[in-house]
């Protein structure tokens, strides 16, 4: 079956033609509308369930507006209740900012982790079990080792970073080399290193004092906390943006990186340009662990100070996936998507005080999002989107400078209709391989 388009670009028109086409298909805006519609949702939601809007719809025909009051009051409420408790307060003025950025710190750097799996192709969903791990090594190092005060702080971070890539990286490998299932696998681990850490804690080497069958770790030291430096944001926050700015340059500047990326993208392809792809999948597990294993170091040295327990991740392991899938793997979108969820986090807890709306409706609007960024065809339906052309907008620009010839630009997309008309499913499927295997190869030399 043929298809054209006219809205892409041929060597005889312009190469921005169709980019708005892309930008009402593209990432980013179907991420905000699959925030805004989760927010909705959400909104009716607690509309529902309220106790005088659900007194006002008794006598909706005699006097329908009162209703509608009572709904817009609730909504209302709820939202100046968030954003007085995350961003900005007339009593505090925007100190709640410094505990949406607190609950942010851990998500950002977790987030990354995953990203970092998924750029692989890999679906790392044992970040719990590995703040875990890192939890333990970082504890055991901030409680037990006196150090001096600022090589304490980088060795049990460094600690930490080493947990999470050693319970990570036995995935990668067990992957490598026996083709287990990296989800099956990091699911099965998440019990390992809870119940570990839960018979662990209980156990003079790591118990804290006095917390009899309960189990609890020691203690930080101060030598070994993370400083303050406004309210309650540490310098894990620092940290954060510092694995943000790692993880661009792996990703992006790095031969690692390019090795993960050409895997993600066509295993085949990659193995067939000289690439070792066991290799390269232990090396991306253990980075994603690293990175959830700064998460859990921050946790511990930053929000735990008074001992841990095996809950210390919080739920964190599993939010990153949302936050990596918001921000679509993308460094600065991983940022943002950890400081939405994090205002989320700071405010619920405001709003539940104050409006009386439990801050489960925080885990539900969660879930609606990764509903709605996980089915794209489903966001553009409901607000008739078009199909993105595939063209990147540094495409366009390298064509629209003669660095690039648009016939090559619209194949590279996938839009190539003599190909997809002519070629049978096979020779379809070689001529990719082939494709991707010049791609790896002209990017390595480049």
């Amino acid at each position: 079956m043929t298809s054209t388009n006219k809205d892409l670009p041929t060597t005889e028109q312009s190469p921005w033609a169709g980019v708005w086409r892309d930008v009402l298909g593209g990432g980013v805006v179907r991420s905000i509308l699959a925030i805004l519609l989760a927010l909705l949702i959400g909104s009716l939601l607690v509309v529902v369930v309220n106790e005088d809007v659900q007194k006002a719809a008794g006598y909706f025909f005699a006097r329908p507006s009162d209703t509608f009051t009572e709904a817009f009051n609730v909504i209302a409420g709820a939202f100046r209740a968030m954003w007085e408790g995350a961003i900005f307060s007339p009593r505090t003025g925007f100190q709640p900012l410094t505990q949406t950025l607190m609950w942010a710190t851990p998500l950002i750097s977790a987030g990354l982790g995953i990203a970092i799996g998924f750029r692989a192709g890999l679906f790392n969903i044992g970040g719990r079990g590995q703040m875990i791990l890192a939890a333990l090594f970082t504890g055991f190092i901030a409680a037990s080792v006196p150090l001096p005060p600022v090589i304490h702080l980088i060795v049990a971070v460094l600690a930490g970073l080493i947990g999470g890539a050693i319970w990570a990286g036995i995935v990668g490998y067990l992957k490598a080399k026996t083709g287990a299932h990296e989800v099956i696998v990091t699911i099965m681990l998440n019990y390992v290193a809870f119940w570990g850490i839960t018979f662990l804690l209980k156990t003079p080497l790591f118990q804290a004092e006095g917390a009899g069958g309960n189990p609890k770790a020691k203690p930080v030291l101060d030598s070994a906390e993370l400083p303050k430096l406004i309210g309650n944001l540490d310098l894990g926050f620092v940290l954060s943006i510092l694995a943000v700015i790692a993880y661009w340059w792996i990703m992006d500047r790095s031969t690692t990186g390019f090795r993960i990326r050409a895997v993600g993208f066509n295993p085949h392809a990659a193995r067939t340009a000289g690439i070792d792809v066991e290799r390269t999948t232990v090396i991306t597990l253990a980075l994603s662990g690293a990175f959830l294993g700064l998460a859990g170091a921050t946790q511990v040295l930053g929000r735990a100070t008074a001992g841990y327990t095996p809950d210390v991740d919080a739920g964190i392991g599993f939010d990153a996936i949302t936050v990596a899938l918001l921000g679509a793997n993308h460094p600065v979108g991983i940022v943002l998507a950890g400081l939405l969820f994090g205002a989320l986090k700071a405010g619920s807890f405001p709003m539940q005080v104050a409006e009386n709306i439990p801050i489960d409706i925080v885990a539900v609007i969660q879930g609606l999002i990764v509903l709605f960024i996980a089915a794209p065809p489903l966001i553009r339906a409901i607000f008739h989107l078009p199909a993105p052309s595939g063209v990147s907008l540094l495409d366009r620009v390298r064509v629209s400078r003669g660095k690039a010839d648009a016939t090559e630009v619209a194949a590279a997309a996938g839009i190539d209709a003599a190909v997809e008309a002519d070629s049978t499913a096979t020779a379809v499927e070689a001529d990719s391989a082939d494709t991707t295997t010049n791609d790896i190869n002209s990017e390595a030399k480049a």
